[in-house]
C-alpha cells in the first residue's frame, strides 16, 4: 500500500510513488480477480453439468433408491473407516513435515486433517480444504513456504501411490479399460524412460560452472522431496500409510456399493473402485460430485452391471465420504468457538476497566476531593488517581516537578554532570 500524499508547508503536495492498481490484478501480482473466479468455478460447472446429464439419462431413481440403502450400521462403519484413513494421512502428512524439517504433532495434525476433509467435502472445487491445510500450517510454524510444500508433497505421496495401484489392478484384473491400459503400457512406458534418459543426459552434460541461479530453486525442492518422501527413514512409513490409506478408500467403495444393493463380487468392484478413485482426482467436481458419479456409472455400465447402479453407488459412497468427514465440523467449531473466546479475553485485557483503575481492589483508592485541582481554576484536572501511590501525589507537588523538567530541559543549563566540569562540547 502506497503512503498517502503529504502536504509540506511551502512547497505544496509531495509526490509520491505511482499506486499499484489492483483492480485488474492481485495484490501480489497475481491473476485477475475474474480469471481466478472462472478457474474456480469452472470445475464446479462442470460438476453440475455432468450430473445434469447422468439425472436426464438415468433418471433420479437409481440415485435415490441407492441413497435408501444408508442405514446406521452403515454409517457407523464409514465414521470407522474415516477414522483408521485420516490418522493414517495425518501420519504421513507428519511424517513428511517431519522430513521437511517441521515439527507437527500427530494430535493436531489430525484434527486438521478432519477440518481439510470437511471443507473439501462441502465447499466446491474439492481441494479449498487442503489449501486451508497448507496455509494454516505455515502460518504456525513461521515458514509458510515450507508449510505448503507439506501438504503439496503429503498429496503427491497419495497421488503417486494411488496411480501405482491403479497401474497394478488394471493391467491385472479384469476391467472395462484393461485392453487399452495393456495397449497404452508400452507407449506410457517408453515415454517415461525417454523423459529420463533425457533428465539423465542433462545432468551428465553440465557445465562446470554449476547449475544457474535459476536452477537452484528446482534443485532444492528436489532435494526436499527425496528427504520427506525417499529418505530410508521416511519412505517405508509413507508407503504403509498409503497402503492402509488405499485399501480404507476401497473398503468404503465395497460398503457403498452393499450398502447400494450391488451383489457383485471384490474382485469384480475393485477395479471399478480404482477408476472412481482416479476420478475423483480431477478437479472438476462440486464437493467431490460429478466425474466420480460419471465415471462410475459409465464402468458399471461397461462392466455389465448397469449404469443406473453405478451412479447409485457413486452417490452412495459420496454421502458416507461426507458422514466420515463429519469430526472435521466439530473441529472447525470448536476451533472457531475457542479463537472466539480468546479474542475477547485479549480485548477485555488490552481495554481494561471502565474507570481506568487497574481492577486491583487495593489499588482502587481514589484521591480526596480537597487534594484534586480546581477544575475552573489555571490549572487543568489531573489525570484520576490509580492507586495509593497516585492519591499522593497533588498539585502541590506540580510547581516543582514542572520546574524541575523546564531545567533539565533547558539546553544551556549550568549545572554539571556527574562531577565533571562544563565544556563546550557537553553543552
Amino acid at each position: 500500500m502506497s503512503a498517502p500524499t503529504t502536504v509540506a508547508a511551502d512547497a505544496g503536495p509531495v509526490p509520491t510513488a505511482p499506486r499499484r492498481d489492483t483492480t485488474t490484478t492481485g495484490g501480489n501480482g497475481d491473476a485477475p480477480p475474474r480469471r481466478r473466479a472462472l478457474r474456480t468455478h469452472l470445475g464446479t460447472l462442470a460438476g453440475v453439468a455432468i450430473l445434469g446429464v447422468l439425472l436426464w439419462r438415468t433418471g433420479a431413481g437409481p440415485l435415490l433408491g441407492g441413497l435408501r440403502g444408508i442405514d446406521a450400521p452403515t454409517l457407523l462403519a464409514a465414521l470407522g473407516i474415516g477414522l483408521v484413513t485420516t490418522v493414517c494421512s495425518a501420519w504421513r502428512w507428519a511424517l513428511v513435515a517431519r522430513g521437511l524439517r517441521i515439527r507437527l504433532p500427530l494430535v493436531p495434525a489430525v484434527a486438521d486433517y478432519y477440518r481439510a476433509l470437511f471443507l473439501n467435502a462441502a465447499l466446491p472445487g474439492g481441494v479449498l480444504g487442503d489449501v486451508h491445510r497448507a496455509v494454516r500450517h505455515g502460518r504456525s510454524t513461521g515458514d509458510l513456504g515450507r508449510g505448503v510444500r507439506s501438504v503439496v508433497l503429503e498429496r503427491v505421496a497419495g497421488q503417486v501411490a494411488l496411480t501405482l495401484l491403479a497401474v497394478v489392478v488394471l493391467l491385472t484384473m479384469p476391467s472395462p479399460v484393461r485392453a487399452g491400459a495393456r495397449h497404452a503400457a508400452p507407449l506410457v512406458g517408453m515415454a517415461l524412460a525417454g523423459a529420463l534418459a533425457v533428465l539423465l543426459a542433462l545432468r551428465m552434460n553440465r557445465g562446470p560452472a554449476g547449475p544457474t541461479r535459476k536452477g537452484r530453486a528446482p534443485r532444492a525442492m528436489l532435494a526436499e522431496a527425496r528427504e520427506a518422501l525417499l529418505s530410508r527413514r521416511n519412505l517405508p512409513r509413507v508407503a504403509l500409510s498409503s497402503a492402509v490409506v488405499l485399501a480404507g478408500y476401497l473398503a468404503m467403495f465395497l460398503l457403498a456399493a452393499r450398502a447400494a444393493g450391488s451383489a457383485a463380487s471384490a474382485s469384480v468392484l475393485t477395479p471399478l473402485a480404482v477408476l472412481a478413485l482416479l476420478a475423483m482426482t480431477l478437479p472438476l467436481n462440486v464437493g467431490g460430485w460429478g466425474p466420480r458419479e460419471g465415471v462410475t456409472a459409465w464402468a458399471f455400465g461397461a462392466a455389465g452391471l448397469g449404469a443406473g447402479t453405478g451412479l447409485g453407488v457413486a452417490a452412495v459412497y459420496g454421502v458416507l465420504s461426507l458422514v466420515a468427514s463429519l469430526p472435521g465440523a466439530v473441529v472447525l467449531v470448536a476451533r472457531w468457538y475457542g479463537g472466539t473466546r480468546t479474542g475477547s479475553a485479549a480485548a477485555a485485557a488490552a481495554a481494561g476497566p471502565a474507570d481506568g483503575t487497574t481492577g486491583d481492589p487495593k489499588a482502587a483508592s481514589t484521591c480526596p476531593a480537597a487534594d484534586l485541582p480546581d477544575p475552573d481554576g489555571p490549572y487543568p484536572r489531573s489525570p484520576p488517581c490509580r492507586g495509593t501511590s497516585a492519591a499522593v501525589r497533588t498539585e502541590k507537588y506540580a510547581p516543582k516537578e514542572s520546574a524541575r523538567l523546564a531545567s533539565s530541559s533547558f539546553p544551556f543549563s549550568a549545572e554539571p554532570s556527574d562531577g565533571r566540569p562544563m565544556t563546550p562540547e557537553s553543552v
